[in-house]
């Protein structure tokens, strides 16, 4: 594995250097015309190289294209190869890509209202370590005060890719990046002229006789005048495998882009989400071998709505010049009521988000290097409220509600360098955040505030071997702020500092006609991680948290060729182990609690003329539920190992002849209907039994 201490003190100099010299740039004349225009086309073997594109949006349509070439590990999956997996939800989905693990320890497990996504080792549990984007924009319903993703207004059936960058993107994106960078990305508005549109029906039936339907559309059009539109609609209704676990979900958008001239484009999205997920909650050993579908918890749910709107511009000003902004603002309010004892507990929450984001990238040679430095600059303002009621289930009775309001400011600025000569491209930068959060308890008159400053230093390196392997390398430090809920424990003798992280990588990425593959290795040390202290109540936070990681991601994809005997084949896998340790406390040296240690998937997809066959397998290891990685399992559920697993899914779809437009899809997950289980570490602990053998069948006309 790669060392951090050795590279700490040389890369942090570089990168002092590195940015010195970038802002130098910046204020040298501009060169002229025909030294901007100029390549890198040649390397030293004479190979063809890449042509530099002028973007500054890392997670836009010139990075989905760069892939190849990116200074780290990234994985795009595809909304054709997302319908090839049978996945039923975003989480089936990550489970596939390396380094990513979806967890379902929490309250929500197997709803939609919430995503569970941990990278690397880190937390899944409502996802609170990685930056999370829906179209480039923030997902959390407060990304400096809340980035949990306990509600996530994002539908698989409306997303058109899944980009999962884990390592070197962290100088653009944040608060919350030491786990990577999230994009869905939704279905795009039609180029071409005419009417674009599909719908689809899927229907999912579970193994003990719970079912629900997913619908989708889309209808989009590219129009003479300029104006390019979208609609998309994602909803479902019906259970998952739990008794009790009826949900509700809808979720529109409409898409506009109009071009004003033939290098510049305003474009935007209005959306609306809206979910009510009934959650079973955990159970008891004895309730669990007694019927694992069972629910004790009738009562409890979780709701929410999320109104949102985004605009942005954006101008291509020359072949080596761009400007971008965006400006978004969105509404959020989520709910839970659960029970506890003879009350039920209702906790509402709203949130309001404005953020606006300019950014502008200069091309320049200066010598035998070509520059694309991009300067940006990020204000996020949040507002809202989270409440505390409780109701007695007996006579309806409600307790005095007790109300913080939250406000946060935040101001981000950011500079980069991707500096090409020959082969390299080497991108140093730097982003530095300004904080300042506060927090007011309306029933006693408190105030808690705290101010944070931090600059975050970056730089990734590529090798381009030949036109097909990248070699990379990139070093990046990270940080979390303090949430809303912690300021409660600020006070002088806890003077509460956000959690920063260190992460180096290498790796290597091959990527042809036939073959693609990747693997690189990882060291991260996370320091500073605010956690809630044992045994206090109310809750008080310190920061007493560190662990450290390293680990080994590799993936593999073959297309046999078309011309041979095994034409229409594709063979596919990944593997990855991750060494995730805490670093502090009397647990030193043991497990992280909720994570693998090693994950694998491994399958095949056969097409021949109409018809398409896919065979897949995802695998984990066991778990632990607790810091001490206790073995021996409680009566309640709540602790003990979590036992390994492994899942088979097929799947055929069927393009029907002499119809347009008309697929079929048909498929079982879980196909040996292996049984498993997770813990939750809510209120409502215990085991919380994974999804049995499902069949579904989904038609698709396209119009």
């Amino acid at each position: 594995m790669v060392s951090t201490k050795s590279c700490k003190s040389p890369i942090a100099r570089r990168l002092k250097c590195s940015t010195a010299v970038s802002l130098a740039f910046l204020a040298l004349p501009g060169p002229t015309l025909a030294q901007q225009s100029a390549t890198l086309t040649d390397d030293a073997n004479g190979t063809a190289l890449e042509t530099i594109q002028v973007s500054g949006d890392w997670l836009g349509s010139g990075l989905q294209n760069s892939v190849k070439r990116y200074p780290g590990a990234r994985t795009v999956v595809q909304k054709e190869e997302i319908e090839n997996t049978g996945a039923a939800n975003i989480g089936d989905v990550m489970r596939r890509i390396p380094g990513v693990q979806s967890t379902d320890n929490s309250g929500t497990a197997g709803s939609a209202i919430s995503l569970n996504i941990g990278v690397r080792g880190l937390t899944g549990r409502y996802s609170p370590r990685s930056t999370v984007l829906l179209d480039g924009i923030p997902l959390a319903v407060a990304p400096y005060g809340q980035p949990q993703l306990s509600f996530a207004p994002v539908s698989l059936n409306n997303i058109e890719s899944i980009d999962v960058v884990r390592g070197g993107g962290a100088v653009r994106y944040g608060p919350q990046n030491v786990g990577g960078i999230i994009n869905f990305k939704t279905r795009a508005i039609p180029d071409e002229p005419g009417l674009t549109a599909d719908a689809s029906v899927r229907y999912n039936n579970y193994e003990d006789g719970k079912s629900n339907k997913q619908y989708s559309t889309f209808i989009g059009s590219q129009l003479d005048n300029g104006l390019g539109l979208a609609l998309l609609y994602s909803g479902s209704d019906g259970s998952s495998w739990r008794a009790g676990s009826e949900e509700t979900v809808n979720d529109f958008a409409l898409k506009f882009r109009y071009k004003l001239t033939p290098t510049s484009e305003f474009f935007g999205k209005t959306s609306y989400y809206d979910v009510k997920s009934r959650t079973p909650g955990g159970l008891t050993v004895a309730q669990y071998n007694a019927d694992p579908f069972q629910n004790t918890r009738p009562t409890d749910f979780w709701s929410g709505t999320r109104k949102g709107f985004d605009a942005g511009y954006l101008n291509t000003l020359s072949d080596t010049q761009e400007f971008e902004v965006r400006t978004y603002y969105n509404e959020s309010f989520r709910q839970s009521v659960l029970i506890s004892y003879a009350n039920l507990v209702h906790q509402p929450r709203n949130y309001q988000v404005l953020g606006v984001e300019p950014r502008y990238t200069q091309r320049f040679n200066l010598g035998n290097t070509t520059n694309d430095v991009t300067v940006g600059y990020r204000y996020i303002r949040e507002r809202g409220d989270d409440n505390n009621f409780n109701q007695v289930i007996a006579s309806g009775a409600q307790t005095p509600q007790t109300t913080f309001e939250n406000a946060t400011d935040a101001h981000t600025a950011y500079i980069d360098d991707k500096i090409s000569f020959g082969a390299w491209r080497i991108t140093p930068g730097i982003r530095f955040e300004h904080i300042h959060s506060t927090r007011d308890d309306l029933k006693t008159g408190n105030t808690f505030e705290t101010k944070n400053n931090k600059p975050l230093p970056s730089l990734s390196i590529a090798y381009l071997l030949n036109r097909d392997i990248t070699l990379f390398t990139n070093y990046t430090t990270s940080f979390g702020p303090v949430q809303n809920t912690q300021l409660n424990s600020q006070t002088p003798n806890n003077p509460l500092i956000p959690e920063l992280a260190k992460t180096i990588e290498a790796g290597a990425r091959w990527k042809s006609k036939q073959l693609s593959a990747e693997v690189t290795v990882f060291n991260m040390r996370f320091d500073n991680q605010i956690q809630q202290v044992p045994g206090t109540l109310p809750a008080t936070f310190m920061n007493i948290g560190k662990t450290k990681h390293d680990g080994i991601e590799i993936a593999v994809d073959y297309a046999f060729d078309k011309d041979g005997r095994l034409a229409g084949l594709n063979l596919f896998a990944n593997y990855t182990y991750t060494r995730a340790l805490q670093d502090s406390g009397v647990n030193r040296g043991l497990d992280v609690p909720f994570y693998s240690r090693t994950t694998d998937t491994i399958g095949a997809r056969y097409q021949t003329g109409p018809w398409g066959f896919n065979l897949s397998s995802t695998h984990q290891s066991r778990q632990f539920a607790d810091n001490a990685n206790t073995i021996a399992e409680t009566a309640d559920g709540s602790n003990g190992e979590i036992p390994g697993f492994r899942t088979l899914n097929v799947q055929i779809d069927w393009k029907v002849p002499d119809t347009k437009g008309f697929d079929v899809f048909a498929g079982i997950n879980n196909l040996t209907d292996k049984r498993y289980y997770t813990r939750n570490v809510d209120s409502n602990a215990g085991r919380m039994v994974g999804a049995p053998r499902m069949v579904y069948v989904q038609g698709r006309y396209t119009f």
